[in-house]
């Protein structure tokens, strides 16, 4: 659990996800004294940048990741399926929900329950991986369903009720080397070997250089922009309210 937390807070891709996050979650509409939701809170970190945002609570299917978050101080963090949310309908104003869907069987059932407990004019933001052809040892030590094109996602939120308002990629300057050592794992890897995640925690250094690109990366899309392609996608859905 101590490596967990390290990673969460050092870790250069989970550093260059929030200022990402921040910088779209700040071009939202969103009332004063939301009602936030981080829907699979992990240990917690992100609860903390989504105070500046409203009132926040979290939940969490892993018990022991959730009493850390817990132990963090930064709102309420219950134990459950994000398929079964323990809340009324229309409660939220705001959830995140980043890199959680791929790992639910039923995404569009997730999504669905998501927008249950979204109130009409309410938004949900998502973040996945992206490109199933770079499928690894690491989707698989995270235990992951699949991964995302733009056309899967667009059509999964959909299916589920929710107005695409925005969708782009990131983690753009890191796809080319990344896809290389994944393919090239791929190919070495003997069906016996161990499925092993890449989020491991480097030396200082090395994650200041790596989280450059995604803090370049989140000025770019804090104007309205996108970006074509990378190792991730974003999508900002709106609940239009209706069945």
């Amino acid at each position: 659990m101590r490596m967990m937390l390290e990673v969460d807070e050092h870790h250069w891709w989970y550093r260059g996800r929030r200022t990402i996050i921040r910088a779209e979650l700040d071009k939202l509409p969103l009332p004063a004294g939301a009602e936030v939701l981080d829907a699979g809170c992990g240990s917690g970190r992100t609860l903390e940048e989504l105070e500046d945002y409203g009132e926040v609570r979290g939940i969490e299917l892993n018990p022991e990741a959730a009493e850390v978050a817990r132990g963090r101080g930064h709102g309420e963090v219950e134990v459950g399926r994000l398929e079964d949310l323990p809340w009324s309908d229309s409660t939220f104003d705001l959830i995140t929900c980043l890199d959680v869907i791929e790992h639910t069987p039923d995404d569009r059932a997730t999504l669905r329950e998501l927008r249950r407990v979204t109130k009409p004019g309410g938004w949900l933001l998502v973040t996945v991986p992206a490109y199933q052809a770079l499928w690894s040892a690491h989707d698989e030590a995270n235990h992951h369903y699949r991964r995302y094109s733009r056309s899967a996602l667009r059509s999964t939120a959909q299916d589920a009720g929710w107005a695409v308002q925005r969708l782009t990629s990131f983690n753009t300057l890191l796809l080319a080397p990344a896809a290389a050592v994944r393919l090239a794992q791929r190919r070495r890897r003997g069906p016996a070997e161990e499925h092993t995640s890449d989020l491991h925690l480097g030396p200082q250094w090395l994650n200041g250089v790596l989280e450059r690109p995604l803090r370049l990366e989140a000025r770019w899309l804090g104007r309205g922009r996108t970006l074509p392609a990378g190792l991730s996608l974003m999508a900002v859905l709106a609940n239009r309210g209706g069945s």
